[in-house]
């Protein structure tokens, strides 16, 4: 759901989307951050606090008597109380507790205390979480009721004074970056609108066009990011106005091959149906069916023409001697009705290749025709397939007159024939826009005979 949402939306909303969880994430781990440090810091200062309160009990320890006593700092307690905001308790003992003063069991340090050095810790004392500080140092004398040799001052006071003090520390700071999250969350808003107006502005410009302005568009002043898709879009529309042009002039030309063997139908049926001799109405009818024939095969040409223009390979693996041994079949009856001698000339093992099979066909059924049509009556036509390791070849090899220089000179163009040619002169121009969309090359070369000559399509592997 998110995902086609956010395909849908716009350029502002897709990076405010994908930058304010973002940043509130980040903002998330520096609150946490800050939450630690502030927390660090307020145990810093506390702890010294706790440490002076502690250092002050040991001067006013008293083991002269052998036994222990305490001179208690009012005046430190008390400023201690007033700066801690909480309860502050403290206990003097020795390390075996056999002889104590002050709060009884206030919490032990989670690890043995070393002589000399201070601790500190966080513990829960009568249900109150406290902070609590402990020295221990050796005595100068063994204490009546002990005999060790080691005294452990301990200072706790209330955890609440330094969890308020935290607490509003880090309520300053969420605010703070919360302000700083919706002042970058409305810069990023507004520099993406300044950001966009360019695109706005061509976006109201493409639109403001008719259908047929395939004019490039301008690029000027667009960000760097947009122009490469600008001009990814300037190519396209060069390429649509060449094909527009070339279907224009092709719809043309197809008009003015068509209009011609259509007016000549309409003369020869007039002519049928005037003529009152049956032998030469006879004549009349089959003259008029060649024709229709040949504007069937013309409207056809021109149809396989189009869809090979506008339509790309469909790749599969073929055999070449299946494809061509198809070819000779459907061409037999025409072959036969020429007298041609029509036959396939294949290799002894399967020959897969890779190509459009039906474009390839096409391409074959056409250039073949044409040996047959155009050739010698009773001739030689040969279909002959092969391959190497850089590609496969279709080659029509004949017998004939060769082909015509001025359809050697254009080669694969629309609606080229040679003299006295009754064909639509799209054969060699359909064989030409297949093998370009294969990326191979058509070509026209002698005969190993000396006679006739070989049309080849040939394309690469891939």
């Amino acid at each position: 759901m998110f995902s086609n949402w956010i395909r849908r939306a716009s350029i502002r909303v897709r990076l405010l989307a994908l930058l304010l969880p973002t940043m509130a994430l980040v903002t998330v781990v520096s609150l946490w951050l800050t939450r630690a440090d502030a927390i660090a810091s307020a145990n810093a200062a506390y702890d010294r606090s706790l440490l002076g309160a502690i250092k002050a009990l040991d001067l006013n320890v008293s083991t002269a008597s052998g036994g222990l006593s305490v001179e208690l700092p009012y005046r430190l307690f008390e400023f201690f109380q007033l700066t801690a905001t909480g309860n502050v308790y403290f206990r003097v003992a020795t390390a075996d507790s056999l002889v104590e003063i002050g709060s009884p069991d206030l919490p032990k340090p989670p690890s043995p205390l070393r002589t000399g050095v201070p601790t500190f810790y966080d513990a829960t004392y009568f249900g109150e979480s406290v902070r609590v500080g402990a020295f221990m140092r050796p005595l100068e004398q063994s204490l009546t009721g002990s005999n060790d040799a080691q005294l452990v001052i301990q200072v706790a006071e209330s955890t609440a004074s330094r969890e308020q003090f935290t607490a509003v520390f880090v309520n300053r700071a969420a605010l703070r970056d919360l302000l700083l999250l919706a002042l970058i969350g409305a810069s990023v808003v507004i520099a993406l609108t300044v950001a966009l107006r360019p695109i706005t502005r061509l976006a109201v410009q493409t639109k403001a066009r008719g259908p047929d302005d395939l004019r490039p568009l301008q690029a000027e002043g667009l960000p760097e990011d947009i122009r490469p898709l600008v001009d990814a879009i300037n190519q396209q529309l060069e390429r649509t106005n060449r094909l527009v042009i070339e279907r224009r002039g092709f719809i043309d030309d197809a008009s003015h091959q068509l209009r011609t063997p259509l007016t000549v139908l309409r003369a020869q049926l007039d002519y049928v149906l005037r003529e009152p001799d049956p032998e030469q109405r006879q004549a009349a009818l089959e003259a008029l069916s060649e024709e229709m024939g040949n504007t069937i095969r013309a409207t056809n040409q021109l149809l396989t023409l189009a869809r090979t223009d506008a339509a790309d390979p469909q790749w599969e693996r073929f055999d070449l001697g299946d494809l061509a041994r198809e070819v000779a079949l459907e061409l037999l009856p025409l072959a036969r009705a020429r007298g041609v001698d029509l036959g396939v000339n294949e290799q002894s093992e399967p020959l897969e290749a890779h190509g459009d099979r039906g474009m390839l066909q096409h391409a074959l059924i056409n250039i073949a025709h044409n040996a047959i049509q155009h050739g010698l009556p009773q001739g030689v036509v040969t279909l002959h397939v092969a391959a190497d390791r850089l590609g496969f070849s279709l080659q029509v090899i004949d017998n004939g007159p060769g082909m015509d220089p001025v359809v050697l000179n254009r080669l694969g163009q629309r609606f080229v024939k040679s003299r006295g040619s009754r064909g639509s002169g799209l054969g060699l121009a359909i064989a030409h826009a297949v093998i370009e969309r294969h990326a191979g090359r058509l070509r026209v070369e002698p005969a190993q005979n000396a006679t006739g000559c070989c049309v080849a399509l040939w394309w690469p592997r891939v």
